[in-house]
Formats: C-alpha cells, sequence, structure tokens
C-alpha cells in the first residue's frame, strides 16, 4: 500500500536525467508506481463485493494483476497491452465499474510511454461512463477522484497547468464527497506541484505546511509513514531541504518501529539525497549504503548503490585513476547486479547511468558501448520510446568521446527526433545541444545554430523546472544550462554576422541572465517580454560585454542605427584575471598608476571601439548588461587616458531589456528613510547613517525610522499605510550568490531577499510600484565571484523602478555627502534630470572633491533598472 493516489507528472521530474555523474532515476516512473498501487489498492473492495462473481469475470482481474507486475517492473508497453485485453473483457461483460478500473491503469501506462493520445482516449472513456451513472456510491466517487487525477497529470505533461490545477481541485472535492482522506491528500500534494509550475511558490509551500499538519494528525501507521515519505520527496522538490528533511525523519522513525524494512530503506535513500542536497556527501553516502542493505528489490539496492557510485566519484573528481581502483568493487558489484535482470525502464536507466559512471571513470569504451547499446535494444523490445532516447543521447556522448563523430552525430539525431515525438524537452534539451556540438565539430554551422536553437527553444519551456533546488530532478545550471547558451551566442557572433544574429545573440544572452537570476532565486519569478531601446531613451545606448572561451565580445546598440558587434580575442582566463585586478585595484593603498592602466585596458576593450559612434549619436547614457565577473565591477570608473566614463555619460545597469521596469508618472516624491546607526547583531556601528538621514530629509518630505524605531514590523507598517515613491535604507545588508546569505539588517531581524517583496509590495496597487530603492552601507559577498546577483536579486525582488546600491561598503561620510547631491539633483525645480544622471552629478561632485576623489569612494555606487 502507498500514501498517496498522485501521480503529479511534473515535466521537472524528468529533467533528473540528466544530472553529470550522477545516478538518476526517473521520478515520474516512481510516480507512476504510486499512481498504480493506490488504483489497485482502490479496486480491491469493488473486486471483493462482487467475490461470488462468476469465473467469467476471474480472467480479466488476472489480467489486471499480471499488468500491475508488468507495469511495477517497467515494462510499460506490456502492461498497457494486458491492460488493454482486460479493458476490453471487462466491457464485453458489461462490468462498466472494473472497465474503468482498467481504463485507468492503462492511462497511466500510456502516459509513461509518451502516447498522449492514447492516455487521454482512455481517460475520457473513463470519465463518459462515470458521468452516466446516477447515485455512485463511495467507492465509485473514489474511482471517478482517481480519473480526474489522471487527468490532471496528462494536463500537467502537455502544459496544461492551470488546467491541471482545476481538475485536481475537482479531485479533491470527489475524495472528501467519499470520505477518503488519504486521496484528498494526494490531490492536494498535487495542486502544490502544480502551483509551482505556475511559479506560484508560496502557495505551493503553504499547501504543503497544510498537508504536514494534516499528516501530522494521523495515528502512527504505514500509511502514515508512507504519506510523509511522499511530502518529504516533495519539500525537497520545491526546495525546502530543511523541513524535507524532518519530515523524512519522522517517517523514518515510523517505519522503524513497525519493522517495515523496505520503506525504511526507501526513506533513508530520500534522507540520502537531501544530505546530498545539502553538501553532506559524507552523510549521504552512508545513508545510500544503508539503503542499499535495507532494499526490497534488486532495482531498490541498485538505485541506492548508483546514487552511492555517482557520489563517491564526484568527491574524487580529478583523481579518477586511483576513484577506479577504489570503486572497483563496488563497481562489479552493480553490475552483476543488473545482469540477470528482466529488461524494463529501470533496469534500462540503470544501465545508462552505470555507463555513465564508467565513462567518467575512464572505464574501457568497449564494454560501456556495449552496456549502452543493450540499453537501447532493450528499449525497443519493450517499445519504450523514452528509454531508447535517454540511452541513444549517452550512447551518441560515448561516441561522440571517441572521435567516432559520424556515428555520434547519427545517434544523437535519432535520439533528438524520437524525444521530440514524445514532447521530452528535457531530453530534447540535452540531446539538441550535443548535435549542436558534433555539427560546430564538423563546420556545419548553419545546422549547428539550429540545434542549439531547438535546445534553448526546449530549456524555455522547461523554464519554471529548471530551477528546483532538488538536484536529483535539475539541470545543474553551471554545467548544463549556461553553457548552452553561450556555446549558441559564440557560434552567432562570427566575423561577417548578420543583423539577424546578432539580435539573436542579444536576445539569448538577455534569456541566460534571465535564466541565471531564476536559478539564484529557484523560482521562476521574473516576467520577461521584448522592450526596444529606442522605446525607452532616444539618447541611451546598450552595451552588451560577453565572455566567451576564447574571446570577449562585445554588442552595441543605439537608437535607430543597426547592431554592431566587436571582438577582442584573448581566452577567458586572461580575461577574467585583468577584471579581477581591476577590481582589486579599486581599494586604498594599491598603486593609482597601476589602477589606471587596468582601467584604460577595460575601457579599450568595451568602449574605445565606439566612442565615434557614441559621440555622433549623441548618447547621453550607456546601459551596461553585463556578463561574469563585470557584473561586480563599477564602469563608470574605467579610463580613456583622460577622464573617467562617468565624466562623459551617465550610467545604469541592467539585466536586459527583457524585464526592464515599466515606467511610471513623475510626482512629488514621498520618501521614507530608515537606518541603523548603533551596532547591531555582530555588525559595527553606522555613526555616518545620522548624518545622511538628516542630509536626506533636508531634501526631500521623509518619514524616518532610525534604529530601535526601524523594526522589520513597523517597516511593514508604514509601507502598508502609505504609498511611497522611495524607499532608502540605510543599514548593513550583503549581497551573496547565495539568496540565504543576501539580505538587510533591522534593528529586530534581517531581511533575506526572498521575503523582501512581500514587504516591499505591500502598498503596490495595480500598476504602482516604489520608484526608486536605495540600499546604502550594502556590500558584496568578500570572495563571491558572483555576488552582483544579490544586487539584482534585490533590484528585481523588490519590484521597484530603479535601485541604487553599492558594490562594496563605504566611508559613512562619503556616502552622506554623495547622498544628499544625488537628492538634491532629484529634488531640483526642473526635474529634467534622469536618476542616473542625477547619479552622475553626485558622484562627480565626490570626484572633484580631494578627500573622496578616488574610485574607492564615488565608483561603487550603482543605478539598476529603470534609469529615466
Amino acid at each position: 500500500m502507498v500514501s498517496f493516489p498522485l501521480k503529479p507528472r511534473r515535466i521537472l521530474a524528468k529533467i533528473r536525467l540528466w544530472r553529470k555523474s550522477r545516478s538518476r532515476w526517473d521520478f515520474a516512473t516512481f510516480l507512476g508506481l504510486v499512481v498504480l498501487t493506490f488504483l489497485w489498492v482502490v479496486a480491491q473492495p469493488a473486486i471483493a463485493r462482487d467475490g461470488n462473481s462468476s469465473a467469467q469475470a476471474s480472467e480479466p482481474i488476472s489480467l489486471l494483476q499480471e499488468g500491475t507486475q508488468r507495469y511495477q517492473a517497467g515494462q510499460f508497453s506490456e502492461a498497457a497491452a494486458i491492460w488493454q485485453q482486460a479493458t476490453q473483457e471487462y466491457e464485453r461483460q458489461g462490468d462498466t465499474f472494473k472497465m474503468v478500473q482498467a481504463l485507468n491503469y492503462l492511462s497511466v501506462a500510456y502516459q509513461d510511454l509518451g502516447q498522449w493520445e492514447e492516455a487521454q482516449r482512455a481517460i475520457s472513456k473513463s470519465l463518459d461512463y462515470l458521468q452516466a451513472q446516477k447515485d455512485l456510491e463511495s467507492e465509485e466517487i473514489a474511482l471517478f477522484a482517481q480519473t480526474l487525477n489522471n487527468q490532471g497529470s496528462l494536463q500537467l505533461a502537455r502544459g496544461e497547468t492551470e488546467t491541471a490545477l482545476d481538475t485536481w481541485k475537482q479531485a479533491e472535492d470527489l475524495y472528501d464527497r467519499a470520505g477518503n482522506e488519504t486521496g484528498r491528500l494526494g490531490s492536494q500534494l498535487n495542486q502544490a506541484q502544480a502551483l509551482q509550475v505556475l511559479g506560484h511558490y508560496r502557495r505551493a509551500q503553504s499547501q504543503l505546511e497544510k498537508i504536514n499538519a494534516q499528516l501530522q494528525k494521523q495515528p502512527d501507521s504505514l500509511l502514515k509513514a508512507q504519506g510523509l515519505r511522499s511530502l518529504g520527496r516533495t519539500l525537497q522538490t520545491v526546495g525546502d531541504l530543511v523541513q524535507a528533511k524532518t519530515v523524512l525523519e519522522q517517517s523514518w522513525r515510523i517505519s522503524e518501529q513497525l519493522g517495515a524494512t523496505g520503506d525504511t530503506g526507501a526513506t533513508l535513500f530520500s534522507i540520502g539525497n537531501v544530505a546530498r542536497d545539502l553538501q553532506r556527501g559524507d552523510v549521504a553516502l552512508s545513508y545510500y549504503q544503508e539503503a542499499a542493505k535495507k532494499a526490497r528489490t534488486p532495482i531498490a539496492r541498485l538505485e541506492a548503490q548508483l546514487n552511492q557510485l555517482s557520489l563517491a566519484i564526484a568527491q574524487c573528481r580529478g583523481k579518477t585513476a586511483s576513484c577506479s581502483t577504489e570503486l572497483r568493487p563496488l563497481l562489479s558489484e552493480i553490475k552483476g547486479q543488473l545482469i540477470p535482470l528482466q529488461p524494463s525502464r529501470s533496469t534500462i536507466y540503470a544501465k545508462v547511468n552505470l555507463a555513465e559512471s564508467m565513462m567518467v571513470l575512464g572505464e574501457n569504451p568497449q564494454n560501456t558501448a556495449q552496456w549502452l547499446a543493450t540499453a537501447v535494444q532493450q528499449a525497443k523490445q519493450l517499445h519504450d520510446p523514452r528509454s531508447e532516447a535517454y540511452a541513444l543521447t549517452q550512447l551518441g556522448k560515448l561516441y561522440r568521446q571517441t572521435e567516432q563523430f559520424t556515428e555520434a552525430q547519427n545517434l544523437t539525431q535519432q535520439a533528438t527526433q524520437i524525444a521530440q515525438t514524445i514532447n521530452a524537452d528535457d531530453i530534447v534539451a540535452r540531446s539538441a545541444w550535443q548535435m549542436g556540438q558534433l555539427l560546430r565539430q564538423a563546420k556545419e554551422t548553419k545546422s549547428a545554430i539550429a540545434s542549439y536553437q531547438t535546445s534553448i527553444n526546449a530549456l524555455k519551456s522547461l523554464r519554471s523546472d529548471l530551477v528546483t533546488v532538488n538536484r536529483d530532478i535539475q539541470f545543474d545550471f553551471k554545467e548544463s544550462v549556461e553553457p548552452v547558451y553561450r556555446e549558441f551566442v559564440s557560434l552567432l557572433l562570427q566575423p561577417g554576422a548578420t543583423q539577424e544574429d546578432l539580435q539573436t545573440a542579444r536576445e539569448a544572452i538577455e534569456a541566460l541572465q534571465i535564466a541565471e537570476l531564476d536559478n539564484f532565486f529557484q523560482e521562476a519569478c521574473l516576467t520577461a517580454h521584448s522592450v526596444q531601446i529606442d522605446r525607452i531613451d532616444a539618447k541611451g545606448a546598450v552595451v552588451y560585454p560577453i565572455i566567451l572561451r576564447d574571446r570577449l565580445e562585445v554588442i552595441l546598440s543605439i537608437p535607430q542605427q543597426p547592431l554592431r558587434h566587436y571582438t577582442t580575442q584573448l581566452p577567458q582566463e586572461e580575461l577574467e584575471r585583468t577584471f579581477q585586478k581591476l577590481y582589486s585595484s579599486f581599494y586604498l593603498g594599491y598603486s593609482g598608476e597601476e589602477r589606471l592602466l587596468i582601467a584604460r585596458q577595460v575601457y579599450d576593450w568595451l568602449i574605445r571601439p565606439v566612442e565615434t559612434e557614441l559621440t555622433q549619436s549623441n548618447i547621453k547614457t550607456l546601459v551596461f548588461v553585463l556578463d561574469g565577473f563585470l557584473q561586480n565591477l563599477p564602469m563608470g570608473a574605467l579610463y580613456d587616458g583622460k577622464q573617467y566614463l562617468i565624466e562623459k555619460y551617465s550610467i545604469a545597469l541592467s539585466p536586459g531589456l527583457q524585464i526592464f521596469p515599466k515606467g511610471l508618472e513623475t510626482e512629488k516624491p514621498e520618501t521614507l528613510t530608515a537606518g541603523l546607526t548603533e551596532a547591531r547583531q555582530g555588525f559595527p556601528a553606522l555613526p555616518g547613517v545620522q548624518s545622511e538621514v538628516k542630509q536626506i530629509s533636508a531634501e526631500v518630505e521623509a518619514k524616518v525610522l532610525l534604529d530601535r524605531e526601524f523594526t522589520r514590523s513597523a517597516f511593514q507598517d508604514q509601507i502598508k499605510a502609505k504609498d511611497f515613491n522611495i524607499v532608502h535604507l540605510a543599514t548593513h545588508g550583503q549581497f551573496s550568490s547565495d539568496p540565504e546569505q543576501t539580505f538587510l539588517l533591522t534593528w529586530d531581524d534581517r531581511i533575506n531577499v526572498k521575503d523582501f517583496d512581500r514587504l516591499l509590495r505591500a502598498n503596490q496597487q495595480g500598476d504602482r510600484a516604489i520608484d526608486l530603492l536605495v540600499l546604502s552601507a550594502c556590500q558584496t559577498a568578500s570572495g563571491d565571484r558572483r555576488a552582483a546577483l544579490g544586487l539584482a536579486g534585490f533590484a528585481l525582488r523588490s519590484g521597484a523602478r530603479s535601485t541604487l546600491a553599492t558594490l562594496w561598503s563605504v566611508s559613512d561620510r562619503s556616502t552622506a555627502e554623495l547622498m544628499a547631491e544625488f537628492y538634491q539633483q532629484l529634488s531640483r525645480a526642473d526635474r529634467n534630470l534622469t536618476k542616473a544622471e542625477a547619479l552622475r552629478q553626485a558622484q562627480i561632485k565626490l570626484l572633484r572633491t580631494p578627500a573622496y576623489n578616488h574610485p574607492y569612494f564615488w565608483a561603487p555606487f550603482v543605478l539598476v533598472g529603470n534609469w529615466l
């Protein structure tokens, strides 16, 4: 028996197939087993009430049992054929109820095979028969609910997420009518999955908390243990690892007390996966080892051992020779267990995952190829296109490694075609990328570009699924997402690139920025739409520096002019060394002469080639969409040999015009200013904040919360009470590539970046938004090369049109003077200045003040978002 009648076939669940160097199992297949087992349990009371029926009915019942065994063994095509036969036999007998049960089984198998039309026909036939019945009994109502659950799974798999959510709500109501608590909780869990796919992460989390509260009220039982395990896995999927661990440990305790060894092993395996996500590799290994000992089936044992193997490989990466020797006994044991097993999807995946580990360990390619060829052949025998596409992609990868490029192309093309036929975007993303790499290597540039575009389109369709924290079921961003975009852009930006090529490259690099921020938030929470610079600012130009493996490319967009691009041929390592030197040079004590030389070098790469065009086009503002480590550098401090860039142009940063904040009508600014002057929570005092707040209040009308008044609740109350145009926060904070380490300090608490929007958007109605958010005294996390993600995260999470922040923490006094000048410029009577120009004037004032003319004082202030 299992806990929940669910089969939330999230597309993201299939993505687990592509995590590099670790064992991956088909989570969707696991959920199919959950659904099937529950269906079988539901069927028993109905069959029992006809226990004295004629022998005529025994045949289809036997077929249902046989099909169940085939399905649980991963032989979906054979299971479907048997259940089809059972359906026909029940229909011939006129037993509507049992026929519907068989159709439900059949639809589950068809969904696993990617045969969506056949699955829909089975579900539709079920619903037609059920809707024609009157006065349904409780078992029949529960079966009706299960059919709707099944329908919702199919709708979700086909991208009809909102429809699936509605269907699962209907299923929950029916389960409630039938008094079926287990089914009702299962429908709620499905709804949480749908909410996450839709991007409603907080609603999904609330739903899961509700389910957990209901489970906690139940007495300890095997059913409760299994329900908690399902909930724990779902919590892991949505990224709540701490709560997942707690829930799974509860399940472990109950199943162990009840002596349910197999269930205990399954839960230990899940806890091992959570430990792995929490970067506790040694702990995860011990859980996998114990899970393998307690496994009830060979497949469950293999699952734990394959994860153990891949994790061990990952832990000793770079020492593959010694690893191969140390892991050979485990490798041999896995091989020995796989050989006698009957073909199934599970065994095919096990063979492919074993082969991947063998490839990493440098095992004999011929032996590895044999495992993969067997997997392909077995998938064909089972008529399982998903397994076949999975195995073909990995076999193509092996042939590419052994430089058998023609065979690699043929295999990879087959995989892509099969995956496209069954709408398996996760496999399409990987196989099309692999084909693009092969075609690029063969100098077939046009075809390679088309393959990369196919891969990127598949990644976009999976966008909400790419960000899940659970590493079992995610594309690793640095390994499997970012390289696709960069290689695609590299292909497009060749000498003689057309305007179409440049436009596509620009869109791709902006899409990469969005994907990176999605990955930062672990949510697909950003709304993208195309905007042209011409429609925003006729005197603004956008600069896209792009760091590629072998060069630096820059795309320039000037209103009413064709795009242009220019190249610096230097390897990525050399470029990044220079950028790191420039970052270090901004600190006091570094040689001023050397700093200017480095700043001039970067200026020559980014700006010098287009100086004439910028001047002739009367450009006043430069908007930078920065890439990689460039995000940590103040562009205003670039040096042309005579002047800093800030002395010539207003400067703004943007993650891309695809997420350009909508403009608002200019109004008299209402300002909320909050800050800390005293030491709090281990952070030092900020005595200059007192002066900063006083000077701001002299320039604009402001409500002030200082020190003890600046609590989280008081700040939230003020935001709710009034529509502020400007929110100025002079407090400690940190920008980091880890959202958990990206926060602002209040007197009594820390405001995490993921919670910030709930506080700041409390007063927003319709198109209302905060016009300007100022984050003063914050800094990037020391040693974090991607810390600027945290800055962009705050800027976007707030919903503010513009965010003014600092790349590093600077002198209180110089900050107070800069802010006073900035607000004075903003409040000028003529109000013709953009925010970017107001910041420029404030920075120039500091630059021309002897005590603060070093870039350390004025350069770190950056404006993110709408610069107007």
